[in-house]
Formats: C-alpha cells, sequence, structure tokens
C-alpha cells in the first residue's frame, strides 16, 4: 500500500527512494528521498489535520521551519534535516537550559510576522480544547484545575498569533547550515504562549518531571519569550491536562501529562 501512496508523486516530482518509508503516529505515510540529488523527505498526509498542517509549512516559508520544495494536494516534499544534534539528546546530557534556549528562538522566528495572508485552515484554541472538559467532569483530579485554567486563558486571549501547536524536542530538528528548524505543525490560532506549554511535557517523564526541572524551565522560557511566568504556567496546566485527556480518549497511558499538570499546579499555588 506504501509503494503505491507514493508512486504518483516519485513520477511528478522525479524523485529517486533513498531509505526505507516509515508511518507517523498521526497517519502520514514518510519516504526518504533525493529530490535533484539532495535530501528530501516525501510525506504524504492521510487525514485532514495533517493536510492541514502541511499548508502551514508551505506558508512558513522555510522561515524557523523546514523548507518546503512541492506541495499538492495531501502530498508535503521537504527539505530533509542533515544535521547529528538531538534537542531530546541535550536534555538528557544534562544541557536542559540550551535546548530550551533554541526551542524558544525557534517559536519566535515562527511567530514572526508574516507579509503572507494569514492560513485559511486553522483551528481556534477553543476547539482543540473541547476535549478537556469533559475528561475533567469524568475523571476529576487535577483535570478539574487544568480545566479552569484553560477556561480563563481561553475567555481572553493575549497576543493571538498563528501557532505551530506542536512544539517539543521531536519536532524541531538540527538542519546542519540552516540551524534548528520546525516540523510537523498542527494548525492553529490562539495566544502565543500556548506553543511554549507542550516542551515541558517533553522529552520523557524522567527528564519532564526531574526535582526543580518545571520550575526552572518556567523561568527561563518566560525570560526568553517575554512571557508573564504565572501565565505561562496556566497554559502548561491546561494543555498538559489536555493532553491527559487525550491519551485517556485514546486509552494510552496519561502519567507523563497528569504528572506534568500536578507540577504545574503545585507552582501556581507556591507562587
Amino acid at each position: 500500500m506504501a509503494d503505491d501512496i507514493f508512486q504518483p508523486w516519485l513520477r511528478r516530482w522525479r524523485l529517486t527512494r533513498d531509505g526505507e518509508a516509515f508511518v507517523t503516529a498521526f497517519h502520514s505515510h514518510l519516504l526518504p528521498v533525493l529530490h535533484d540529488g539532495a535530501p528530501a523527505m516525501l510525506k504524504v498526509a492521510l487525514n485532514q489535520e495533517e493536510r492541514e498542517g502541511a499548508a502551514l509549512m508551505a506558508w512558513y516559508g522555510g522561515d524557523g521551519a523546514a523548507r518546503v520544495l512541492a506541495h499538492e494536494g495531501e502530498a508535503l516534499l521537504l527539505e530533509r534535516a542533515s544535521g547529528a544534534r538531538s534537542l531530546a539528546a541535550m536534555v538528557r546530557g544534562g544541557r536542559d537550559e540550551a535546548a530550551c534556549a533554541i526551542l524558544c528562538r525557534t517559536v519566535a522566528r515562527l511567530h514572526a510576522p508574516h507579509r503572507r495572508p494569514m492560513p485559511t485552515m486553522l483551528a481556534p484554541l477553543p476547539v482543540w480544547f473541547r476535549q478537556l472538559e469533559p475528561a475533567a467532569a469524568t475523571h476529576g483530579g487535577v483535570l478539574v484545575q487544568s480545566a479552569a485554567a484553560a477556561r480563563e486563558l481561553l475567555a481572553a486571549p493575549r497576543e493571538e498569533r498563528v501557532l505551530h501547536g506542536d512544539i517539543h524536542h521531536d519536532n524541531i530538528l538540527d538542519f546542519g547550515p540552516r540551524g534548528w528548524l520546525a516540523i510537523d505543525p498542527k494548525g492553529l490560532f490562539g495566544e502565543r504562549g500556548f506553543d511554549y506549554a507542550n516542551l515541558f511535557c517533553n522529552p520523557d517523564l524522567e527528564t519532564a518531571a526531574a526535582p526543580g526541572r518545571l520550575a526552572g524551565r518556567a523561568a527561563l522560557v518566560a525570560r526568553a519569550a517575554a512571557l508573564e511566568p504565572a501565565r505561562l504556567l496556566q497554559w502548561v496546566l491546561a494543555y498538559a491536562g489536555l493532553s491527559a485527556a487525550w491519551n485517556i480518549g485514546d486509552g494510552a497511558d496519561p502519567a507523563l501529562p497528569l504528572a506534568i499538570a500536578e507540577l504545574a499546579a503545585a507552582e501556581l499555588a507556591d507562587g
């Protein structure tokens, strides 16, 4: 089936296979290819969310995000990350502050004003958060606090932007001479502080929930991104609760986002 998916685009864009195909957790098929002899990645989206993300990648124009070489329908051809560095490995190697600084600089580039008309197919943040309230009503616990934080934030948004929607350590890659660039956006619209929340849940439970880690990250990110610290923590609490609600709904383990939600709630209470 994968060959059938790729074949039309391999012919149309005169691409050469350069590795094995794989499937992402979000149901897109990817194939390493060569485009005019240069490394590239062919991505074929199988759902609307991924197709909208592809349109946002094209809108970024290669500024802060991987450069789009071709885009048509469900197919996207991207420059391929060539560097050997990894933000997740950087964190696990004791360089969390450096990784956070790179994430913040990348988000700032993505949030910079664009002259191009804003994409039309963006999900408003209130729609994105629609699963949190039912989950809080059903499961209680810290999800109740997450839902309350989300209600407050979404009722009076500040500094609204086009949002990537899924900023974390494996979605900012090393593109060698081009630096650190984003991939796999969701395509949202809302307060810019939201785009910093997911990095607090990554790269894994052991590192994200290490003693003092969340508080240290919050101080660093608030300073680097010029965000109000308490409001940033509210976004972390709200997003972590939403992530836990998604996991519960999918039958996945919600332990990591629940732990981060608890830590964010505790920081807010202490503040």
